[in-house]
């Protein structure tokens, strides 16, 4: 990746030269990783879609989650970004899938699931790769973060492939 080149721009010049695809689903960051994706000239040569999912219910009717993971893991999970993923990348028939869940702030967090937790899923025919993190910043920072973090995790697997 150029010093100057963006995530998303290095991600797209990826995906298009190895005529690969992603689709992402996105619950905390509300589409901005699409919002990011989209700003770079030609990505719907590689992106086929998105969805931002917010409730538990767009989850489950759009995303491909099942009740029972929501119920037993919370929407705020690795299980719940790991099905976000692979429903998305299914709905999609895309190569790649991009799914993050989190609690963007500044409410809603817990001792166990504090404010800024995420966590961000990777699907690919070589599985999928689930990333937590904790953002220590407010609603919007928290947002920027987890959309940096998974253009970066996209970034790597096209990278070490």
């Amino acid at each position: 990746m150029a010093t100057d080149e963006s995530l998303e721009v290095a991600v797209g010049r990826l995906l298009a030269a190895r005529r690969l695809t992603l689709s992402v689903a996105e619950s905390c960051t509300g589409g901005l990783i699409m919002h990011r994706l989209t700003n770079v000239a030609g990505s719907s040569a590689y992106l086929m879609g998105g969805m931002v999912v917010y409730s538990y219910e767009a989850k489950v009717k759009f995303a491909g989650v099942q009740q029972i993971t929501l119920d037993q893991f919370g929407a705020v999970s690795a299980e719940t970004a790991s099905e976000m993923a692979r429903g998305v990348r299914a709905a999609f028939e895309t190569d790649f899938a991009l799914a993050v869940t989190g609690i963007a702030g500044p409410g809603g967090g817990t001792p166990s699931k504090p404010v800024g937790l995420v966590y961000i899923a990777l699907d690919s025919a070589h599985g999928i790769q689930v990333e937590r993190h904790v953002w220590q910043s407010d609603r919007e920072g928290n947002k920027a973060h987890s959309a940096e973090a998974a253009l970066a995790l996209l970034y790597r697997c096209l990278t070490e492939a």
